[in-house]
């Protein structure tokens, strides 16, 4: 990320000001303003609202603590702050499993219809259909990860290699893995009364 200051437009990059930060601490400040709320969204998603604030702000903490090792190369921090959540939230496994499987024995007539069209691209687990949260549950945790690091953190693939610290061949692997194995389990599981009603009409 980019922005400017108040001195001349200078531009600031996410890297220039972690560098400012080992001279001058407050500095981070500013990263965590403009990445806390991103952060917290996205492990809300993942292990429920309330374990998420705490868990946010020790991902800042520890950003803030591994800071002078930071590539400074690296303009964005977004992806280095998403990799930090993504292994803090890995503690949290059980749950995070335990999320989607209460998810999946939720009614299904609260759920979108439609959820299951945004499995390629974006997974909002709260308002998950219970077929696909049992599928989230169900997938290898470092498959989930790579899922939803694209589909609610919205990183692109190369971001999510630089998250994880894995080569980009491993994350289309995983992913590809992670959206058939999804595709496999909501194409078998029981079809909803609105969607046989809709099929019936179609049919007939």
């Amino acid at each position: 990320m980019v922005v400017t200051t108040g001195i001349a437009n200078c531009p600031t990059t996410d890297a220039v000001l972690i560098g400012q930060s080992l001279d001058d601490p407050e500095r981070f400040g500013m990263i965590f303003e403009r990445y806390f709320s991103q952060i917290h969204q996205y492990l809300a998603r993942r292990v429920g609202p309330g374990s998420a604030g705490d868990l946010a702000a020790e991902v800042f903490v520890v950003a803030f603590s591994q800071r002078q090792r930071y590539d400074l190369a690296r303009d964005c921090a977004r992806p280095w702050l998403y990799g930090i959540a993504t292994n803090l939230a890995g503690t949290h496994r059980r749950q995070e499993e335990r999320r989607y499987r209460a998810l999946a024995r939720a009614d299904a007539s609260l759920a979108s219809p439609s959820e299951e069209d945004l499995i390629a691209d974006r997974v909002s687990a709260r308002a998950a259909r219970p077929a696909l949260a049992a599928a989230l549950a169900g997938l290898d945790g470092r498959d989930r990860d790579v899922l939803l690091l694209v589909a609610l953190a919205g990183l692109s693939y190369d971001e999510v290699a630089t998250s994880l610290d894995i080569p980009y061949g491993t994350v289309c692997s995983r992913l590809n893995r992670a959206r058939r194995r999804l595709r496999d389990c909501l194409e078998t599981s029981p079809v909803n009364p609105a969607e046989s009603t809709r099929k019936e009409r179609h049919d007939g």
